[in-house]
C-alpha cells in the first residue's frame, strides 16, 4: 500500500487530498485560500500574480501533510493563460477566467479563420472570451510589447507541475489540458501552431502533450509528479465517469458533458470537443441559463433563497399548470440565441400562482439542460447515467423533477472534493505504472463516489409530456433554434 496526492489549485484556493493507491480512501487533507483579493462585492481580478497559486499550495501543504508521499497529481483552473519571456519568467500576470476584455477579441478571430465552421473543425470548438488562444489574440492587441516578449505558453497545471519540478528544460502538459486551448485538436491530438500565430502574430513554445499515464517527471526528492490535468477532466476521473456516463453541472449558467470514445466536430459551434484525463473524451455544451432562471424566480417572487423556491415549486404538480418558461435571461448558448430574452407561455387564470412559476422556472432550467444533453444524443453519444453536480442539485424540486425530465438515472454525489481526488488518482496511476504494477492504458480502480441515485420510474411518461411541452413552446416562439 502507498499513498498518493492530489492537489487542486481552483480560482480561489489549493486543496490537497492524500489518499490510499489502492482504494482511494482520503486519509489526509489540507486546504489554503489563495492570497487574491477581490475588490470588495466585485468580479474576481482577471490578472493574478501566479505566485498566489505556489504560496496557497505551501500553506494547504502545511504541518507535515505531504510526508510519505510517492507521488502527486496536479489538477487547475482552467483557461488560465501564464505568458513566460525566452528565460522562464512571466512576461505580465496570468489572465485567468472568462475575461470580459477579449470577447471583442473572439469575434476578430472567429472572421479571422473563416467564421464558426473553420474553427470547429481546425480544433473542435469555437473561440470564447475565457480560452487562451483569445486572450493572445487581446495580448498582441492590447499589449504588443508583452505580446512580442512572449516566448512560451502554459496553463496553470502546466506551470505548476514545472514549478514543482525545479523548472526543467522540459515543459508538459496533458490531453485534457491542452483541448481547452483553442489551439490543440482533440481530433488529430496535435498542436495548430499556425493558431497561435494567427492569434500571438508569431510562433511561441508549446508544452509536450504527455499521456495519460505518464510522469512529468520527478523532483529533486524523487517525489513522482504525473501529466495534471484541467479542473474538469479531474473532477470527471475523481467521479469515476465512464461511458453512458453524463454530468449536468449546476452553476449560474450550466453545463452538459459526457465520456465518449472519440472527438465530436460539431459545425455549429455548439459542442466544445475536450479531452478527459484517460485517453477518451468529453464533449461539452453550454447553457447561460442554469441557476440564474431560479435566483431570478425568487426573487420576481419575493421569496429569500432557492430553498424557498423549492418549497413553493413543491406545491405545484408536473408541468406547471401549463405554464413554460423558456430560461433564456442572458440571451442563450445552446439553442445559440445570443440576443433574445426569456419567454413565459401558457399564462391562464388559473396558473397565475406562485406555485406554478416556480415550478415552471425549474422544469424550464432544466428542460434547457436537457436540450443540451439531446446535442450531445443527437450525435450518438450514449447516455445512460447523469451525475447531477452543484448546490442547486441538493434542492427537493431539482431532485423531484429531473430523472422524468432527463428521461435517465440521475446521480446525486455527495459534496467531495472531486477534481483533487482526480488529481490523486492519476497520480496513482502514473505511480503504478512506473512500478510496473499498473496498466498504462487503464487506471487504478478506485471507490466510486458516494451518491443518492434517481430514477424516473413512473414519472418518465409524464416527465417526458411536460419535455415536449416545453419543445413546443421553444419551436413556436423560436422555429428551428436547433437546426444547424
Amino acid at each position: 500500500m502507498g499513498i498518493v496526492a492530489g492537489l487542486d489549485s481552483s480560482p480561489d484556493f489549493t486543496r490537497i487530498v492524500v489518499c490510499d493507491t489502492d482504494t482511494g480512501a482520503v486519509l489526509r487533507q489540507g486546504y489554503a485560500p489563495h492570497p487574491v483579493e477581490a475588490p470588495e462585492g466585485g468580479p474576481r481580478p482577471s490578472d493574478v500574480d501566479p505566485q498566489a497559486w505556489l504560496l496557497s499550495l505551501g500553506e494547504a501543504a502545511g504541518g507535515g501533510l505531504l510526508e510519505g508521499v510517492q507521488a502527486i497529481g496536479v489538477s487547475a483552473q482552467q483557461n488560465a493563460l501564464i505568458p513566460l519571456d525566452a528565460q522562464g519568467a512571466t512576461v505580465r500576470p496570468a489572465m485567468v477566467g472568462a475575461d470580459k476584455r477579449a470577447q471583442v477579441a473572439a469575434a476578430d478571430l472567429v472572421d479571422a479563420l473563416g467564421g464558426r465552421e473553420a474553427w470547429a473543425q481546425a480544433v473542435g470548438c469555437v473561440p470564447q472570451a475565457a480560452q487562451p488562444v483569445t486572450k493572445l489574440r487581446w495580448l498582441a492587441k492590447s499589449e504588443p510589447e508583452n505580446a512580442r516578449r512572449t516566448a512560451v505558453l502554459l496553463q496553470a497545471h502546466d506551470w505548476l507541475v514545472w514549478q514543482l519540478l525545479g523548472r526543467p528544460v522540459r515543459r508538459t502538459t496533458d490531453r485534457g489540458g491542452a483541448s481547452g486551448t483553442g489551439y490543440w485538436s482533440a481530433a488529430t491530438g496535435g498542436y495548430r501552431p499556425d493558431l497561435v500565430e494567427l492569434a500571438l502574430g508569431h510562433q511561441a513554445m508549446l508544452p509536450e502533450v504527455i499521456g495519460p499515464s505518464d510522469a512529468a517527471g520527478t523532483t529533486p526528492e524523487g517525489l513522482l509528479i504525473s501529466a495534471g490535468t484541467g479542473e474538469t477532466m479531474a473532477a470527471a476521473f475523481g467521479l469515476g465517469l465512464g461511458l453512458g456516463d453524463a454530468v449536468v453541472s449546476l452553476g449560474a449558467s450550466g453545463s452538459v458533458m459526457a465520456v465518449h470514445p472519440e472527438a465530436l466536430v460539431d459545425q455549429s459551434g455548439m459542442i466544445t470537443s475536450l479531452a478527459d484525463a484517460t485517453g477518451m473524451h468529453l464533449p461539452v455544451v453550454t447553457t447561460l441559463n442554469a441557476v440564474r432562471t431560479l435566483r431570478g424566480t425568487a426573487e420576481l417572487l419575493g421569496l429569500p433563497d432557492l430553498e424557498s423556491l423549492s418549497d413553493l415549486a413543491m406545491k405545484s404538480t408536473p408541468g406547471s399548470h401549463g405554464l413554460v418558461m423558456l430560461p433564456y435571461l442572458e440571451g442563450e448558448r445552446t439553442p445559440n440565441l445570443p440576443h433574445t430574452a426569456g419567454t413565459l407561455a401558457g399564462l391562464r387564470r388559473e396558473s397565475m400562482k406562485p406555485e406554478h412559476l416556480a415550478r415552471a422556472a425549474f422544469e424550464g432550467m432544466l428542460c434547457g439542460l436537457a436540450d443540451a444533453l439531446d446535442v450531445l444524443r443527437g450525435r450518438g453519444v450514449d447516455v445512460r447515467r447523469i451525475f447531477l453536480l452543484g448546490g442547486a442539485a441538493e434542492l427537493p424540486a431539482v431532485q423531484a423533477a429531473a430523472p422524468a425530465l432527463f428521461g435517465a438515472q440521475v446521480v446525486v454525489p455527495q459534496p467531495a472534493d472531486y477534481a483533487a481526488i482526480g488529481a490523486a488518482r492519476q497520480a496513482a496511476w502514473a505511480l503504478g505504472v512506473s512500478q510496473g504494477t499498473l496498466d498504462p492504458r487503464t487506471p487504478p480502480a478506485w471507490q466510486g463516489a458516494a451518491a443518492q441515485v434517481l430514477e424516473p420510474g413512473e414519472e418518465l411518461a409524464v416527465g417526458q409530456a411536460v419535455r415536449q411541452q416545453f419543445v413546443s413552446v421553444r419551436e413556436q416562439t423560436h422555429p428551428g433554434a436547433f437546426r444547424s
